[in-house]
């Protein structure tokens, strides 16, 4: 029997009408070939290490025509980081159950998207419409997530009706509190439904849209957000931890989101404590605002940008002989905690890298299994479906092990 062999091309380039030139690394995001996924249990050793090495690397790795298991799905998941076996964001059969009996106040917002599929719970049915019978759910309501429920503004019925629509959210797969943010999380297409392609709008001011395929995934590569920036952005990221918000996906239920996707407007809707689930404080995530890629050892500028609460910024070392320039920003540090403040750094480090130039719209197939590095890429829901339009798409990612590693010294001796 012939051992399978993982073969990696570039990412096709859009060919819908009014896409810029790309200006994407060309090292990000790979089609992969070669191999039946729903075998990964029969995987050697060497293989598996080179799919890690692949998607650490490119960040984004797109199987096009398979047929993958939940359970498979769940194992490749898994081999990427074997001591973890906890969904994301925990067990959403059981928040929603003690939401029900009133043992906690109030849900994540996150969890009316998921279903979750009963003998694999760490695998999440996901998607739009009325699926009436799939993998032992009965009768589950999908709703592919609008950004008319979470933006601040929102395009108008004439316009979304030409095709015109948004970012939903710009983020990362994780909890951002008690649970450490996944290493990669996996998408799986089951059903795919066709249609035009849309036009996603900034409307930030700027002017700028982009030509998509209907219902893609947006991704942006950390690493190319972190290379852009300035050498005195440079030496803020790496001197910075991100104090994330408790219970964020509760906290910000009734905060409204920049027109970008982006991070939210602040205007004064988080919720307080007195609103919020029981709060631990050893449960806060405090993270670097730049996290260490465990195969390249670069650096990814990764930070959820609505969940974030307060900016820790370390003072620049002091060498001697070399003074801080004159455009350093905070080069005595600061503990940052007004929350417009807060949003405005981290909007002006990530907005340069989701211009349209820099996305990739993922253009979903039937069949298609995506993976990718949840601690090296952002990415965000696009589009709208009607209500008859049947989407199915299989998600998982799992609680990582251990927190995103940071700078290390070399990168501050380098950088800050």
């Amino acid at each position: 029997m012939t051992a399978p062999v993982l073969t990696l091309s570039p990412l096709p380039q859009s060919k819908l009408e009014g896409t810029p030139q790309t200006e994407i690394d060309p090292e990000f995001g790979r089609i992969a070939t070669g191999l039946d996924l729903d075998q990964v249990k029969s995987f050697s050793p060497e293989l598996v290490s080179q799919i890690q090495s692949a998607l650490f690397k490119h960040g984004v790795l797109i199987f096009p025509s398979q047929k993958v298991s939940p359970e498979a799905q769940y194992a490749l998941t898994r081999s990427f980081d074997p001591d973890c076996t906890s969904y994301g964001h925990g067990d959403v059969i059981k928040e929603k159950e003690d939401v029900e009996k009133k043992k906690i106040p109030a849900a994540s917002i996150l969890h009316p998207d998921l279903k979750t599929i009963p003998r694999v719970r760490q695998v999440q049915l996901i998607g739009n419409g009325l699926v009436k019978s799939h993998e032992g759910l009965e009768n589950a309501q999908l709703r592919h997530p609008h950004h008319k429920t979470f933006h601040d503004t929102v395009i108008s019925q004439e316009d979304e009706d030409k095709g015109h629509t948004r970012f939903y959210r710009w983020h990362i797969d994780a909890a951002l509190y008690n649970l450490s943010p996944p290493l990669v999380t996996t998408l799986y297409g089951v059903k795919v439904p066709t249609g035009p392609a849309q036009l996603v709008r900034y409307d930030d001011g700027t002017g700028e849209t982009l030509p998509v395929p209907l219902g893609t995934t947006a991704f942006v590569s950390g690493q190319q957000m972190f290379d852009r920036l300035s050498p005195a952005e440079k030496s803020l990221a790496v001197r910075t931890k991100v104090v994330y918000a408790p219970h964020p996906y509760v906290w910000m239920s009734k905060a409204k989101s920049r027109s970008t996707g982006l991070g939210l407007e602040s205007q004064g809707l988080e919720l307080g404590p007195e609103q919020l689930p029981v709060v631990e404080e050893e449960k806060i995530k405090v993270l670097p605002m730049c996290w260490k890629n465990p195969s390249t050892g670069g650096l990814h500028l990764q930070v959820h940008p609505s969940a974030v609460k307060e900016l820790i910024v370390s003072p620049i070392p002091v060498v001697e002989g070399k003074a801080a320039s004159a455009d350093s920003l905070y080069p005595s540090g600061a503990h940052i905690t007004d929350l417009e403040e807060v949003r405005s750094i981290v909007y002006s480090l990530q907005r340069p890298a989701i211009s349209p130039a820099k996305v990739y719209a993922h253009d979903w197939k039937e069949g298609d299994f995506c993976l990718f590095h949840n601690q090296g890429v952002l990415h965000s829901v696009v589009g709208a479906f009607k209500e008859e339009e049947i989407r199915m798409f299989h998600q998982c990612n799992l609680a990582a092990s251990k927190d995103p590693e940071g700078p290390n010294q070399e990168d501050l001796e380098m950088w800050a």
